[in-house]
Parts: structure tokens; sequence; C-alpha cells
């Protein structure tokens, strides 16, 4: 009987063994598929950086943008890259590239002075949008781009904000029959939590120094409280004017033409009998109703028929290569992009360590003269706002440092930009927000419905700090101060660096958002402008002549990216997004993902929740 079992037994280890050697086979098989594939493709990056590919005909640059505009690659840009290249073919609807800002703006300042590109096509029927500054300043290019004597083209079957935003700048607009301009506003769409948590027996402990700070408000209420409804309302709709008036310029038409009220537009199409194309050619949002056939005429007509390809001759701007500059880079672009944490794996933040790293090298290199930290973030961990800060300061001992400020740079990520020499914001960058708060919750109730109860001993209360045990009176006591230590010296830091008195900050603290426009009036930034602004003047503060720039962005591995998409909670919000495209989808996601990066070992935070959910 024992011999039975044994042999039995044998069998069994020698099938966990053979299934063993087939796993990490299978593994190790992949792994090793995966970095030639990695390597090939660098080389092949690499290879195709250093030749200028120029159009053999002269032609229109396509602007056929698919996916979004950013302005920095979640993880590391070859690795994602590559992703979208596997996604794409496994399936379209995986097809969404990320399109790097400043390699658009590249393209379209080296097409501009490219004799074989006589003017741009704006093809943005597969667009999804970006963020309003990186639109601000793409469209800046695109007019740079009709100076030089070229057309801009803008084609549509429909346009939302973002797609005609861009169409704007456009000589002319064509728009599809059945097709609108679909302008809505910009909203905020936050959730609360208050109801749920109660119903789950979840216990929200909240510390924070602010009357605005609004990051904790989906624990405490189940809706937006007054103050912070009337500082966001103020924000929101400054942006908004922000583009309108900019569509109203492009356009050379009165603001109200472009957006009249609601009831106003519902009016009007009630005359056009719901004909939105009719209603946009009449507000003079768009200058020719036509249908693809007439359109690529006009385009054949202006640019010339290839029998080849059967359309007018174009160069997509996927296929358009630039210069390679092969100057010695004499500043150094520091990218802060994504909340800002100290260990979490999330492909859309950034690890402390990583970046510290980064200003340790431009801090030693001897060739860098001057120094741009992009900021494009609504902050985090205090203490990792706060090392950063630390290693940003060693750096502005040596090197001028100038900070340009993205769509975001609020919380941590306007602490992280007190030690500069110089501050620039865009008019619609979102700022401010200079508070902090703590959050534990406990679950000690829930577990009481179903039977479980957490007891032991401890040396000192502050020791019982267990997710399964109430909060005890001196840790409440604690955090709060520690939360009110660190508002005083979050102020006092900004005091410092702006030459304003405690009061003149706390007075434009307390969490409250700022736009862009209110920001430089109050002192919080010295300029209003874009990066190239942020340019010239760390060519200035580094007497720099001829500049050459740097880009210091994530150095994360293929590892890094496995690791962090291969998440169930990344699986679900990846699938959800993909079968339904909704705002509510992506702000659940959003705010998850403020969850998920609450890693601060003191439970202390600078984030702007608001800054993240602004549907555009």
């Amino acid at each position: 009987m024992k011999g039975l079992l044994r042999t039995t037994a044998d069998i069994f280890r020698y099938i966990w063994y053979m299934l063993n050697f087939i796993r990490a086979f299978i593994l190790n098989f992949a792994l090793l598929v995966v970095f030639i594939f990695v390597g090939k493709f660098i080389s092949h990056m690499n290879r195709h950086n250093v030749i200028n590919v120029i159009p053999v005909t002269k032609g229109a640059l396509k602007l056929d943008l698919r996916g979004v505009i950013v302005d920095k690659l979640s993880g590391n840009s070859y690795i994602s890259k590559i992703e979208n290249q596997i996604l794409s073919k496994i399936n379209k609807k995986y097809d969404i590239h990320q399109n790097l800002l400043f390699d658009l703006v590249r393209a379209i300042r080296q097409a501009k002075d490219d004799d074989n590109i006589t003017g741009i096509v704006l093809d943005l029927q597969s667009f999804l949008g970006a963020d309003q500054v990186s639109l601000q300043y793409l469209g800046k290019t695109l007019t740079e781009f009709r100076s030089a004597g070229k057309p801009v083209y803008a084609t549509g079957n429909n346009y939302n904000q973002s797609q005609y935003y861009l169409a704007s700048f456009a000589n002319k607009i064509y728009l599809s029959p059945l097709g609108a301009v679909d302008l809505r506003g910009f909203a905020t769409n936050t959730l609360y939590y208050h109801s749920l948590l109660k119903r789950l027996k979840i216990t929200p402990h909240v510390f924070r120094v602010g009357t605005y700070k609004s990051a904790v408000e989906p624990f405490l209420s189940d809706k937006m409280s007054d103050k912070v409804r009337q500082a966001d309302n103020q924000w929101i709709n400054t942006i908004w004017k922000n583009y309108l008036s900019e569509v109203a310029y492009n356009r050379n038409v009165d603001v109200k033409q472009v957006f009249p009220s609601a009831q106003k537009i519902i009016s009007k199409l009630k005359k056009f009998n719901g004909d939105t194309a009719k209603y946009a050619l009449d507000r003079n949002l768009v200058d020719y109703i036509a249908s693809q056939e007439s359109i690529e005429k006009v385009l054949e007509k202006k640019f010339g028929y290839n029998s080849r390809t059967n359309q007018y001759y174009n160069t997509s701007i996927y296929s358009y290569r630039t210069k390679v500059n092969n100057q010695k880079p004499n500043i150094a672009v520091i990218m802060i992009n994504g909340p800002i944490v100290n260990n979490v794996s999330n492909p859309n933040s950034f690890i402390s360590n990583n970046i510290i790293d980064h200003i340790k090298n431009v801090r030693l290199n001897p060739n860098i003269k001057s120094v741009i930290l992009y900021v494009n973030s609504p902050g985090g961990s205090v203490l990792a706002s706060e090392v950063i800060r630390q290693e940003l300061l060693a750096l502005h001992r040596v090197k001028p440092i100038v900070v340009s400020m993205g769509n975001i740079a609020a919380s941590g990520g306007y602490w992280i930009s007190t030690p500069a020499d110089y501050i620039i914001a865009n008019p619609n960058t979102l700022t401010g927000s200079i508070g902090i708060f703590g959050l534990i919750n406990t679950v000690e109730k829930s577990l009481d419905i179903i039977g479980i109860h957490a007891d032991g001993v401890s040396t000192s209360p502050f020791a019982k700090t267990f997710i399964t045990q109430p909060l005890p009176k001196e840790v409440h006591e604690l955090m709060q101060l520690s939360i009110q230590k660190g508002y005083d010296r979050f102020v006092n830091l900004v005091a410092h660096s702006r030459k304003k008195t405690f009061k003149q900050i706390d007075a434009l603290a307390q969490g409250r958002i700022w736009v862009g426009t209110d920001a430089k009036q109050n002192g919080l930034v010295d300029a209003l402008g874009d990066f190239d602004d942020a340019v010239k003047k760390a060519q200035e503060l580094g007497n720099v002549t001829n500049p050459k720039l740097i880009w210091y962005q994530d150095n994360s591995t293929i590892i890094d990216l496995m690791s962090n998409n291969a998440s169930i909670s990344n699986i679900l919000f990846n699938l959800l997004k993909d079968r339904f495209n909704t705002p509510i989808i992506n702000n659940i996601a959003k705010q998850y993902n403020f969850l998920d990066n609450l890693d601060d070992p003191q439970n202390q935070y600078a984030f702007c929740l608001n800054c993240n959910i602004v549907n555009q």
C-alpha cells in the first residue's frame, strides 16, 4: 500500500516538475523574444533618428492624428511605442497612439521651412483630444506655419471641442453634410463616496488644512461644498472664456457667435430643423459643407493627384522625419508629469527616486548651463515632493532653474516649483492648491458586521494604527498637528520663494485652485507664456547662445511596464474604458488612480483632485 502511495506521489511530483519546467521555459522564451524585439526596435529607432526622410514629391503634410496628444509618454518612450504597435496589430480598436506634443511641434516647424511641404491638412477624425495647454501650444505652431504663406486645411465629418480648437487655426474648414461642431463647454464631475462608506461601515479619518482642499470632500460629503463650488466655477469659466476667445479670434467672429447661450443654440437649431451642419455654416464656424469626394477634389487641385495612391500628394505626420541636431546639449529639460509618489508602480505617475537621479545627473554635468523644469502634475506625496525640492535646491545653487508649467502644476506640483529662479505658466494652467491633507480609512465596523473583531496589546497608542481597529485619539491629535505643521511649512516655502509674507500667501492658499492668469495677478508665477518662453528664459539665465535641449524623462524598463499593466485593477479599467468610453468611466479611473497613489509613509498629501478630472 505504501509503495502504491509512493509511486502515485512520485508520478504527481514528476508531473509538477514538468509543469514548472514548461511554465519557466515559456516565460523565459517570451522574455527573450521581448528583449530581442526591444533591441531591434531601439536599433531601428536610432537608425531612423539620424536619417532625415524628406518626401520625394511636393505635397501636404497630413496631420492624421490618432489617439491623444501628451507632453510625456506613459512609461518608457520606446516601450510605449512598442506597446502601441503590438496592440494595434492585435486589434485596431487598441490602436490608441500617444502623440508627443514636442515631436509634433518640431515636425511642423521643420515643415514650415521645407520646400517639399506646401501646406498642411488636418485630418482629425481619429484624434481623441489633449489638454488645453497642449492644444494652445500646437495651435501656435500652426499659426507660425500659416505665417510662412503655406495654407492649412481642416477636414472632418464631425468636430469635438479638441478637434475644432485645432481646426480653427486652419485657413479653410470643411464639414460633412451630416456633421456638427460639437461645442459643449468644460465641466468637472467628481464622485462622492460618503454614503457608500457609511453603508459599508468604513470609517474615513480625514485631516486637512485649507477651506478649499477638495481632495478629501468625497469622503466627507455627498456633494461639493459651496466654497469649493464657487472657487471651481471661477477657474473653469476662465478656461472656457479663453477657449472661446481664441476660437473667435481665429475665425474672425464675435465670441457670442461661437457659443451663445444654450437656449439660443437650441432656438437657432430649430430654424434649421436640427441641421447641425447648416447651423455651423451660418455661425461661420466652418467655411464649407462638402462631401468627402468634393473635399478630395479640392485637395487634389491644390496639392496634385497621386495616381499611385489615388489621392492628393501628402506625407503623413507619422512618416515625416525631423533632422537631428548633433550639437552638445546645454539646456536640460526635466519632466515632472503625473502624480508624485514614493514607490507605487503606476505608468501614469512618477517615482521620486527616478527624478532625483535625473536632477543629480544634470547638476554634475558640466555641459548643462541651465535647466527647465517642466511641471504637469497635480501633486501627491508630501514627503516625495519635499525630497525632490531638496534635490532641486542643490541644483539651484550651481545652475539656474526655469519652471515651465503645463496643464496642471498644483499642490505638490507647485511645492517642487518653489526653488526656481523663474516660473512661467500658461494662461490656462491650473496651479496653486496650496494645502495638504491626510487620510486613513479603518474597517472595524465593517468587520463587526460579519463577526470579525480585532484586539491586541501595544506599548503605546501610536502603535495601534491598524485599519481593523478604531484610530486612537492620540493618533488623531498627532496627525492633525503634523498636517498643520506641513501646511505652515508649505505656505512658508511659497512666501520665501515669492518674496511675500506668510499672511499674504495664506490668503491665496487654503487649497484654492488658481488659473494661470489669476496666478500671475496674485504673484504666484512670474510670467504667462509657453515652453518656448521657458527656453528663452533658460537661455538668458544660463548665458547660452545656441540652445540645444536634452530631455530627462522616465527610465522605466520593460519589466516595469509589464508589472504596471498586469494588475487586475488596470486590466479592469482598461476593459471598461474600451467597452464604455464615457466620462463616468474615465472619472472613476482617475479617482481610483488618486487612491492608488496614496503611498506617503506619513499619510500627508499635497494633491489637487479636481484639477485632474476636468472634462474638456
